[in-house]
């Protein structure tokens, strides 16, 4: 009994990202979950293209502004083909328990009636609109690599490097954290035990994550660290002025990255209902909180709090929240909020300083470090006991025993796997291109900056 129990609870995930197609007679999509759904790709996409753009351009030098915009911007479309033609497939279709199959390359039988599971038993979406939310988080995702070495990397080789990433590295991830049967197969605790064995490894081993806390921010935070200390420093780091040129288009580009993550969060339900109003609140709330928690550890150990510490502080937050938005309670945000803020800023100041490595615009301080608080966290915060949703069990059809110990332990295995994995596969990537194309700029060209030499044009006119 004992054993069918854990069972239940490693198998009976409620609210993530990633589902299989429902293959059984489903009633016709919801008009009110499929036109969220659609709003939500929307504000993924205003994440990206502008906000993710806007918040990195300007916090590197004038003569960089336009270089990260570019890369950012062609990120996004080279990915979104490359999940139409292959990606898609690969994450959410049944293969093994790393990697999908190719039943749907080119999107190969998909159609306009085409419907997608969410998480209750008996409610689809069209598949069209699933296969756009989830190209979104596949296209920000490699995006946030790029701040760990902005300012010195050819942009032919960020194109190639991230060919090679998202391929060996988010599609593996996201079809290990996000690939399941879906509800409807639960139908007992045999079909329960079956559909479970096709899952991916990350979601067998029973770890949650609503949207993205292993997939998205652990993943590129551990490519951003492997790079940027692949790569080397910037040409003065320590020794001349590398601020920020814009902190007024920083604080622009968090703006449009918080709005936008309610997509990015509350979309991942793939319901209007009321978990997604949840999710709402939770992810207003982890961001807030973490603004403060940043500008005040900042006031205190600097003596003033600063635009730029605000701006990271929602961002940490918001980071730290992804993967337990969908189980937490508002309280229990909060205080991953407050905590992701004051660690996320140790993390960029006295962590980077000791240990001297150039993360530019932080990407593995803020995505790296709050992921894995958000990951571990959620084992804390899902609890019944602290305000937390539990975890569905959808044989029994409701909240299963929680453990905290159990699910911590859940929550390890996902971190674990996914930073070895992201390592492993972002050293090899970056050996590959450095030997086929070279990696890096020349001294000269980094002196001169990006925007003139890669591409012709400058951000701003004097």
């Amino acid at each position: 009994m004992k054993q069918l129990l854990t069972t239940f609870i490693l198998l009976a995930l409620l609210g993530f990202s990633g589902l299989s197609v429902a293959e059984t007679a489903v009633p016709a999509a919801n008009k009110g979950d499929t036109a969220w759904v659609i709003m939500a790709t929307v504000l993924v996409i205003l994440m990206v293209i502008p906000g993710l753009a806007l918040f990195y351009g300007g916090m590197v030098r004038a003569k960089n502004m336009l270089s990260v915009l570019m890369q950012v911007f062609v990120i996004f479309s080279l990915i979104a083909i490359l999940w139409a033609v292959y990606g898609y497939s690969i994450a959410f279709t049944e293969g093994n328990a790393f990697f999908g199959g190719f039943s749907k390359l080119f999107l190969k039988g998909i159609t306009a009636d085409s419907l997608a599971a969410t998480f209750s038993k008996g409610v689809v979406i069209p598949e069209y609109i699933y296969v756009a939310f989830q190209l979104t988080f596949a296209a920000i995702t490699p995006a946030l690599i790029i701040g760990a070495f902005a300012e010195r990397v050819k942009f032919s080789a960020v194109l190639f490097f991230m060919v090679l990433w998202f391929t060996f590295s988010y599609l593996p991830m996201a079809h290990m954290v996000w690939y399941w049967a879906g509800p409807d197969a639960y139908t007992d605790a045999t079909a329960g035990t079956a559909a479970g064995a096709t899952a991916g490894f990350i979601f067998q081993k029973g770890a949650l994550d609503f949207a993205g806390g292993t997939v998205v921010h652990i993943n590129a935070g551990i490519a951003g660290l492997v790079g940027c200390l692949m790569i080397g420093k910037r040409i003065g780091y320590r020794k001349e002025s590398l601020a920020p040129h814009s902190v007024t288009m920083t604080m622009i580009g968090a703006s449009l990255l918080w709005v936008g993550w309610f997509g990015f969060n509350v979309g991942s339900n793939l319901e209007a209902n009321g978990l997604a109003a949840l999710v709402f609140v939770n992810t207003l709330l982890a961001s807030a909180a973490a603004t403060l928690a940043w500008i005040g550890a900042e006031w205190l150990l600097r003596g003033k709090p600063s635009m730029l510490g605000g701006a990271s502080g929602a961002i940490a937050g918001l980071v730290a929240i992804t993967p337990a938005c969908g189980w937490a309670g508002p309280m229990g945000s909060i205080f991953l909020g407050l905590a992701a803020g004051a660690i996320c800023f140790w993390s960029v100041t006295m962590l980077k300083s000791a240990l001297g490595y150039d993360d530019s615009l932080d990407a593995f301080g803020v995505h790296g470090v709050g992921g894995v608080l958000g990951a571990l966290g959620t084992g804390v915060v899902a609890s019944p006991s602290l305000g937390g949703t539990g975890v569905w069990d959808y044989v029994a059809n409701g909240v299963a025993e929680y453990s905290m110990i159990g699910q911590l332990t859940s929550q390890a295995w996902g971190v674990g796997v996914c930073i070895v994995w992201s390592a492993v596969v972002s050293f090899i990537a970056y050996k590959i291109v450095d030997m086929v194309i070279g990696l890096r700029v020349s001294e000269e060209v980094e002196r001169e900056g990006l925007d003139v030499s890669e591409h012709g044009e400058t951000a701003y006119h004097s």
